[in-house]
């Protein structure tokens, strides 16, 4: 299976003797928490404290503070937890995901980051038949609504939401988490109504924008537990030459293989310049194909090329030594990946 695809072409650089094109393409990573081998059944478990309902909510009409907001975060963790498992489900690298039903802290301290014991792991994994645990410990929230009346008649209002959390993976027998997850992220409203009634009838309630934001954040922490697709950018060299303009004419058509064995013919009969340059693009090309060390091979020819007859310091040196380190950051990444997909 190809680990990188090309999406989309969006924008060209021009140099003194060509071009430089760049392009999206999106990687298939892995997560940050790699399971022992035999963890088939994970159980997600809420070790949280929901926050009082009268703290972390603002809310302003027309600059003035209200104070008699209220917001309930107690459905705001069921939520997280919800749709973190259920996106973990989705994937199919886990042959089942659970959700604990009951809430492991009794304790009103909502600020504080406490751990499963190893005595709690083992329990909940014996009872309910799974391998390994992802707990929230700690999700707070703060909310900031701003809703302005207008003498002309309308209101424009505003709901902003932080969220910050820790999560851990937990695994019976081990004296320390897998891993230690730290997020943060927002979520935001902005709707305009005739009126404060018709506003309150787009806008989400308070209790329902904090589950909204627990969904959210739930599922934006799902790829530090399986491995995802990212986006990322590459480029391109193009020139003046017809040699240069077909293989990028192939390019734009996706005919890699076609461009491939025009930047290898570049790069046996043309100067220095040009060889490097036809070099960076045959390290796109194995990349876009999925072959880590042949593109490193490539990106370190260039490289040395740039190094030798432009010195460290120079821009396009600079670029090259970049990707020759994201190239080498993947083929560690990749192991990684064929771990967790059980490639090894």
């Amino acid at each position: 299976m190809k680990n990188i695809f090309v999406c989309l072409l969006f924008t060209c650089v021009l140099t003194a003797c060509g071009s430089i094109n760049y392009i999206s393409i999106d990687t298939f990573n892995p997560a940050e928490v790699t399971y022992p081998k035999g963890v088939k059944r994970l159980l997600i478990v809420n070790n949280a404290v929901p926050q009082p309902s009268d703290l972390g909510y603002t809310y302003k009409l027309s600059g003035v503070v209200q104070d008699t907001a209220r917001a309930k975060a107690d459905s705001a963790l069921f939520y997280a937890c919800s749709s973190l498992g259920k996106a973990i489900a989705d994937a199919p690298l886990f042959d089942d995901v659970l959700l604990y039903h009951n809430t492991m802290r009794n304790d009103t301290d909502y600020l504080a980051d406490k751990k499963l014991s190893q005595e709690e792991v083992k329990t909940l994994c014996e009872e309910t038949g799974t391998d390994a645990i992802i707990s929230i410990d700690r999700m707070l929230f703060q909310m900031e609504k701003d809703v302005y009346a207008f003498a002309e008649g309308y209101t424009t209002g505003t709901i902003d939401i932080k969220m910050s959390g820790v999560l851990r993976s937990y695994y019976p027998g081990r004296d320390n988490p897998l891993a230690t997850i730290y997020m943060n992220d927002s979520i935001f409203w902005s709707e305009d109504a005739g009126n404060l009634y018709q506003l309150a009838q787009v806008f989400p309630t308070p209790t329902e924008a904090l589950n909204d934001a627990g969904s959210f954040i739930g599922e934006r922490s799902v790829p530090n537990f399986i491995p995802h697709w990212a986006k990322d950018s590459r480029w391109y060299y193009t020139g003046m030459g017809s040699q240069w303009k077909q293989a990028a004419a192939y390019v734009t058509t996706e005919k890699w293989d076609e461009a491939a064995v025009i930047w290898k013919k570049l790069y046996n009969n043309s100067s220095w310049s040009t060889k490097a340059k036809a070099a960076s693009n045959l390290a796109l090309y194995y990349e876009i194909n999925s072959k880590l060390e042949e593109a490193l091979e490539w990106a370190t020819k260039a490289q040395n090329l740039f190094i030798k007859n432009k010195g460290d310091e120079d821009s396009q040196t600079h670029i090259q030594k970049l990707y020759t380190n994201t190239l080498s950051t993947r083929l560690i990444a990749n192991k990684k990946l064929n771990m967790q997909l059980g490639k090894e």
